[in-house]
Formats: structure tokens, sequence, C-alpha cells
């Protein structure tokens, strides 16, 4: 399929309750078709790794478009500018997540970037930061203890995360470092405590967002990571 050809596929699948969604998240009307990510993840399936294509789709401006190119782009053969470029045409979280998670953490060195973008002015490239950090504690079982402790260092260091979008990707990371064990989980709780008491309002409403998690982990068998005592009786995924 060309790019023509799969949007009218996309179209084909469109849902005024998916598109009602997407606007809720700020992205312009004329710029969603109304397909949810399960149905975008069956076509991506269905297409080979193409750079060339995902460009194509990128380009169209369709939200929809975004999130399928994201799966169909070969990481052996972009480069960072073009990630680069890619992140500046990023106007919503869950499109900005879906590029860090799908595509951005599987690159070779993705940690410069986190380096580089939590100091941006641009919302989703510094959101991109934390998206970041929040995934690798997660998933990167090769992370050091010192990358971990170096990250503790730029949230709590970070003041300028006002936008509502970065705060919570903010919690999400602290969160997520938070959750690899005992140690971090006090590690975490001793950052989040310091922003409660010296830090600004973002920084504070930050702390208190942890908190309510960091403050309520427990380690269950079976599992490497801590998890929320919400999730273990159900309640929370």
């Amino acid at each position: 399929m060309n790019s023509k050809e799969i949007i009218k596929k996309l179209q084909s699948h469109a849902s005024e309750k998916y598109r009602t969604n997407v606007v809720k998240m700020g992205i312009p009307g004329e710029c969603c078709i109304g397909v949810s990510t399960d149905e975008v993840r069956k076509i991506a399936k269905k297409i080979d790794k193409s750079n060339e294509l995902a460009f194509e789709l990128w380009n169209t401006g369709y939200h929809e478009a975004r999130l399928l190119a994201v799966l169909v782009f070969d990481k052996k053969y972009i480069t960072y500018s073009d990630i680069e470029n890619l992140m500046s045409d990023v106007v919503s979280w869950d499109l900005c997540d879906y590029l860090c998670k799908n595509l951005i953490v599987k690159m070779n060195d993705y940690e410069k970037l986190i380096y580089k973008w939590i100091t941006s002015t641009h919302t989703y490239m510094k959101r991109a930061a934390y998206t970041l950090i929040a995934t690798s504690a997660v998933h990167n079982k090769k992370l050091s203890h010192d990358t971990l402790d170096e990250y503790l260092k730029l949230i709590k260091q970070d003041f300028q995360i006002e936008h509502q979008h970065v705060k919570k990707a903010v919690s999400w990371a602290l969160r997520e470092i938070g959750k690899k064990d005992f140690d971090y989980n006090e590690k975490a709780l001793l950052v989040a405590h310091e922003l409660l008491n010296n830090g600004n309002k973002a920084q504070v409403w930050v702390a208190k967002d942890a908190i309510k998690e960091l403050e309520n982990l427990v380690k269950v068998e079976g599992r490497t990571r801590l998890i929320s005592t919400k999730t273990k009786m159900g309640r929370e995924v």
C-alpha cells in the first residue's frame, strides 16, 4: 500500500467516538480521522518497514497517520536529526509518548535526547525527556544505578515544569524510578519530599502526585518491580 491507499484504509475504519476523543486531547479536528490505536497497530502489521513511506504518512498531518508512521519507521535508518524534526511537529501528549515508547527508546544512545530535551522550551520535547526516563526505568534492564541517580537529580533540579503535560510526565518518571526496588523507592520519596518542602508550585504538585503512589508500593512474588497496593487489589491498572 502507498500512503494514499493507507489513508483511505484509515478512513474506512473511522469512528466519530474516537475522533471526539482525539479532539479532546487538543488535536485540531481537521487533523483527526478517528481511528483507535488498536486499529492503527493492526494496519501497521500489514506494512513493511519503510522510512520513505513513514515520512509520507507523517507529512499528511493526520494524527492517526502519524501514529502509524511511528510503527513503520525503521530505527536502523533514522537519524537523530529526523527525530528532532518529528518531535518539533508534536502537539499532543499521546503522540509524544507513542513516539518515545515505540521508536526513540529503541534507538542507540537515546539517552542523549533526555539531557538535550529536558531543558527545552518546547512542551512536548520536554515531556519526551521525562517519558523516556519513565520508559527506560521500566524496560531498560541495563540501566545503571548511576544513571538512575542522575535522573533523580535532574527531576529535583528542574524548576521549569509548569505545563500540565510536563508535570504529569515528571511525576510518572519519579514514580517509575521509585518502583525499581525498595532502595529506589526510598530515594524517590526523598526527592518527592524535598520538592514538597522546598519546591515551587509545579514541583509541589509533582511531589503530592508521586507520593500518593510511592508510599503505597509492595513487592509481589513473580514481579521484578514494586507495584501499587491498589494494583494488587485489582482496583487500578
